[in-house]
């Protein structure tokens, strides 16, 4: 089987290929040889693990992100569904226009994953797509986790926020819209919105 590295970052690195003929991407999470081989082994199941697990409860939660087809534990990979699209990022980049649909519908997306009590922890518009249909999805979940609570939530906006100050900062009103669509769908986005609130508060003190 054919395959072709499309990205790395410290912890993995995913391929493009096909698997039973359809398109497909690998994340491999290697071994490091800094760790002891035991830990390095545990460490790498248990993170395998807990990010199939966040993107199987992201899909039931109806956030659209990639089908997993696959996963190796011992390996520490997870062969997944190729979602074809472009990232938001582009998007808003290159059709500021746009902006309010797609904020609007960022907004929504991250409403379903935190009523679901899910978090992405490493939210930017490079980490969503707008596939082939029009729908936004949402990709690497390495760093979410599961049945958590409203500090992985402020946690998951105040890093939106900084991603749309620092990638976006030339559409107004842009992250403004992500929040409304957020607070119209998200059951307590009063309290998250709090917490984030908390959240400036602490690094201004650190």
């Amino acid at each position: 089987m054919e395959s072709n590295e499309i990205g790395r970052g410290a912890e993995a690195t995913v391929y493009r290929t096909t698997y039973r003929n359809r398109d497909a991407v690998v994340k491999h999470r290697e071994p490091k040889g800094y760790r002891h081989p035991d830990l390095d082994r545990h460490l790498r199941i248990a993170r395998t693990k807990t990010e199939v697990r966040v993107m199987i409860d992201a899909r039931a939660a109806g956030v659209r992100s990639p089908v997993v087809y696959d996963v190796d534990l011992e390996d520490g990979s997870i062969t997944m569904e190729y979602l074809k699209g472009t990232s938001v990022k582009d998007a808003l980049d290159e059709h500021p226009e746009d902006a309010d649909v797609i904020c609007t519908m960022i907004g929504q997306m991250i409403a379903k994953l935190h009523n679901g009590k899910i978090c992405h922890g490493d939210l930017t518009t490079s980490n969503m797509i707008i596939d082939e249909h029009g729908n936004m999805c949402l990709i690497d979940f390495s760093l979410g986790d599961t049945r958590i609570g409203l500090e992985e939530m402020g946690v998951d906006i105040r890093l939106l926020e900084r991603a749309f100050t620092s990638a976006h900062s030339t559409i107004e009103g842009a992250f403004h819209n992500v929040i409304e669509a957020y607070s119209k769908d998200m059951k307590q986005s009063k309290q998250v919105l709090a917490k984030v609130e908390e959240i400036k508060g602490r690094a201004r003190y650190t």
